[in-house]
């Protein structure tokens, strides 16, 4: 077995997982409370998650309700929301933000799918990181004699396998949030 390879296979892993994350953000044209994920807030001194400052639902397919716990930090919720730049319409009710999801054009399809393209290439550079790191590791071995040339071979090709499959799955991933950013 490939002790370097099982020894990273976890970063392979959280690759995949960072990935789905980063594109669970990006909008479809319905209402998803993972478009807020990844936006903090200046509050109480810190940059805190939304999530742990308000209860966040969708009302309806085109909006989304933010109702904090504490009222004073709703001017701050807004400002993050406005700054994280959803392309979402921002209305302050007073006790709650309500953000409406504007119906997606063909061109904020298309950006979206740009985004997309940029995100995953993102996680093919990690993967390609971790993939050298794996591949020094292995040279290095052989290169200190710990293992054999057979080994070094077969080692790499376990790893190139893996790769493989790993950029396979990103890109199934891939293809399917396209699918649900240009469906109408």
């Amino acid at each position: 077995m490939n002790q370097f390879l099982v020894a990273k296979k976890e970063e392979f892993h959280k690759a995949i997982e960072f990935y789905k994350k980063d594109i669970g953000a990006l909008r479809t044209g319905r209402a998803n409370t993972a478009v807020l994920e990844g936006v903090m807030a200046d509050a109480y001194g810190a940059k805190t998650p939304l999530v742990g400052l308000a209860n966040i639902s969708v009302a309806d397919a085109r909006s989304l309700i933010v109702s904090p716990w504490d009222k004073n930090v709703l001017k701050d919720i807004e400002k993050a929301i406005i700054e994280a730049d959803l392309g979402l319409g921002v209305v302050n009710e007073g006790d709650k933000i309500r953000l409406t999801i504007p119906a997606m054009t063909e061109e904020n399809r298309k950006d979206l799918v740009k985004k997309l393209n940029e995100k995953t290439e993102q996680a093919k550079v990690s993967v390609r990181q971790n993939r050298e790191a794996i591949k020094s590791s292995i040279e290095k071995a052989e290169k200190d004699k710990a293992i054999s040339e057979d080994d070094r071979f077969r080692f790499m090709e376990e790893l190139e396998e893996e790769v493989k499959k790993v950029n396979e799955e990103i890109k199934t991933i891939r293809e399917k949030k396209e699918k649900d950013v240009m469906t109408i």
